[in-house]
C-alpha cells in the first residue's frame, strides 16, 4: 500500500468530486504552486493511485429510471462457477457493478435498467437463466441522498 499525505487525501477528494478541475483552481483550493501540485497529480497518476477519469452521467436524463441492488447467491462455489458468473456479468450492460462478497451470498450486483419491465426482462431471462444462480434478492433503489461513487 502507498502512502499518501494529508495534501494528497485532499487531491484526490477534489479530484473525485470535480475530475475535470483546471491544475491552477486545484492548486489553489490546495493551497500549493501550480507546478507542486501537477507533480503530486501525476505522482499520483503513476503510482497507480488515480486510475482515470470519468463522468458523472444523470440515469435518469439518458433514459435509466429503475436502479436496484441485487444479492446473488449460486449452486456450486467452485473457481469455475464464480468465472462464469463474473464473465456473464461483464456482458450484461444492465450490471453497472459486480462485487464478489461475503456472507450469506457471492455476489452484490448495482444493476441500472430503463424501468421495471426492462427490469424484469434483465431479472428473468438473463441473471435468473444462468445455470450457476440459486438465488437472487432484489432491493430497489427509491433514492440516492448521498452517492460518492467517482
Amino acid at each position: 500500500m502507498t502512502k499518501i499525505d494529508a495534501t494528497d487525501q485532499r487531491i484526490l477528494r477534489i479530484l473525485a468530486r470535480e475530475g475535470r478541475l483546471p491544475n491552477l483552481d486545484l492548486a489553489a483550493r490546495i493551497g500549493l504552486s501550480p507546478s507542486a501540485c501537477l507533480r503530486r497529480v501525476q505522482d499520483l497518476e503513476r503510482k497507480g493511485i488515480i486510475t482515470g477519469y470519468r463522468a458523472s452521467i444523470d440515469p435518469a436524463k439518458t433514459g435509466i429510471t429503475f436502479t436496484a441492488y441485487i444479492t446473488v447467491g449460486l449452486n456450486q462455489h467452485t473457481k469455475a462457477a464464480q468465472e462464469a458468473f463474473e464473465r456473464a456479468m461483464a456482458r450484461a450492460p444492465e450490471v453497472r457493478e459486480c462485487h464478489n462478497i461475503t456472507g450469506a451470498v457471492e455476489y452484490l450486483l448495482r444493476v441500472e435498467a430503463a424501468d421495471l419491465v426492462a427490469y424484469k426482462h434483465f431479472h428473468t431471462e438473463i441473471l435468473g437463466a444462468l445455470p450457476q444462480v440459486e438465488r437472487l434478492t432484489t432491493h430497489v433503489v427509491m433514492g440516492s441522498p448521498k452517492d460518492d461513487r467517482a
